[in-house]
């Protein structure tokens, strides 16, 4: 059996997934405005060789439930939430083999900027970052950058199809291996025959640059994705080297990842040349009891008015007029369309009603929960992997430190005794870490092509 992989989930807020869990005297998520939580974090995960922290991100508020921000504003639904890429270096500057996936949304920010950090990150990371593509799904966060609403849904990822062009050819064609020269006896620090113009001329972007970077570690960022709808895993197919899935059950994850994998067969890729790992919400004590007695400590802060809030903005559903008994309806929106098939459409023989998904949200936001101690987890874990296809998990805390030291302490130790679980790291940039050979993306690579118009100078190919 494949080793686990694992990520812990995480928002530069306090009310990430757990909606209420602020409130327990053992949290400590308020202090996320300190570097100190971030660097305690960071310390941790590599103490548990975590392969990174996974940072979530959203531009905008959750404002569809009520059709304001009040309830967002009163339970702290990733309201207030600072910049996620900000707290990557401290974290890095105390680590020296964790990684660091964040989300970036690509709608509202040009790729020549954006180019520009992502590589200064994997500068001062030594090649450790990772970004999560996505393409935003509230409506506040289109109407906060200065658009009427958010663009339709599939038109999104085919934006998205030609940002990924632009940052690649920025990232892999504008600068060679050699550019930089640091030649003093010559007074040459970039040999300027060894940089190139890029000239996009696109249906959404129009760039005329040379990156501002030298090339980094990594040069692409290692790309990961997270659309489960159809469009979603095409993109996702097409680009992604990790991919990040969210279902209530192994049965729909298992249906998602069977889809993913055929997607990739389409667009010309193995199966397996991509990582997927399943967002799970880990509860463990030394015993399967003392595990109960913690979840059911933690349901006692369920903010159930704060997880609708959540489902509203992920849905684009407005579930503040709807009762508690009443059955949760499958609607399209131009939000997250997985978002609501999981609860509908996605298992036909389960109907879950506004209180149970409130309930089931409460905890760990939408994803599956496991209860018990070390041996209990352990076995829940290994049967995921085989029953599903993953290749490893997400952990969504509940309560910081306790979620993260209790996995690490008690279920980590049982998972190596198994051999399911690495002891040590490898060395190099994350993307070597993870799949064991290589610092730089073959898909970017091979998606960004180059053609020569004279000598001295390259223009980028129009890429079909």
């Amino acid at each position: 059996m494949k080793q686990i992989r694992l990520n812990a989930f995480f928002q530069n807020c306090s009310g990430h997934q757990s909606m209420g869990q602020w409130r327990n005297p053992a949290d400590t998520t308020t202090q996320y405005k300190t570097l100190k939580y971030w660097t305690d974090i960071a310390q941790e995960l590599e103490r548990g060789y975590f392969d990174g922290i996974f940072l979530a991100d959203v531009m905008g508020v959750y404002d569809v439930f009520g059709g304001n921000a009040d309830a967002a504003l009163r339970s702290g639904t990733q309201v207030p939430c600072n910049d996620p890429t900000l707290i990557i270096p401290p974290m890095a500057m105390v680590t020296e083999h964790l990684g660091f996936g964040v989300t970036c949304t690509l709608s509202f920010e040009p790729p020549f900027p954006f180019a520009r950090r992502m590589s200064t990150l994997d500068h001062l990371t030594n090649g450790r970052v990772a970004w999560n593509v996505v393409t935003g799904y509230l409506e506040s966060a289109a109407r906060a950058s200065g658009l009427s609403k958010m663009t339709d849904h599939d038109l999104r990822y085919d934006i998205a199809d030609e940002y990924m062009d632009v940052v690649y050819k920025l990232w892999e064609k504008s600068w060679d291996d050699d550019a930089v020269q640091l030649d003093k006896d010559k007074g040459v620090y970039t040999d300027p025959a060894k940089v190139r113009r890029i000239n996009h001329q696109g249906d959404y972007y129009t760039v005329d640059a040379i990156h501002l970077c030298e090339p980094s570690p990594q040069r692409t960022p290692l790309i990961f994705q997270a659309g489960a709808s159809s469009r979603g895993q095409a993109f996702a197919a097409k680009h992604a080297e990790c991919v990040f899935v969210n279902a209530p059950s192994k049965k729909i994850i298992a249906q998602t990842v069977r889809k993913f994998r055929d997607a990739m067969v389409e667009q010309g890729r193995k199966p397996d040349d991509v990582l997927i790992f399943c967002l799970l919400t880990v509860i463990v004590g030394r015993t399967d009891e003392e595990a109960q007695q913690k979840y059911s400590d933690y349901q006692r802060y369920i903010d159930r008015e704060g997880a609708l809030t959540l489902m509203s903005g992920w849905t684009g559903i407005d579930f503040s007029g709807l009762s508690p008994d009443d059955t949760i309806k499958h609607e399209r929106t131009d939000a997250i369309h997985s978002a609501i098939d999981r609860f509908t459409t996605a298992d036909p023989d389960k109907v879950w009603t506004v209180g149970e998904v409130a309930d089931f949200v409460g905890v760990g936001g939408a994803s599956p929960i496991i209860v018990g101690s070390a041996q209990t987890v352990a076995d829940a874990l290994q049967s995921w992997m085989e029953e599903t296809d993953v290749d490893g998990f997400n952990l969504a805390y509940v309560s910081v430190p306790d979620s993260v030291t209790n996995f690490i302490d008690l279920v980590v130790p049982v998972l190596q005794e198994r051999g399911l679980y690495k002891q040590s790291y490898e060395d190099g940039t994350l993307r070597h870490k993870l799949f064991g050979a290589g610092d730089r993306s073959p898909t970017a690579a091979a998606y960004a092509t180059v053609s020569l118009d004279a000598p001295g100078q390259t223009r980028l190919a129009t890429v079909d």
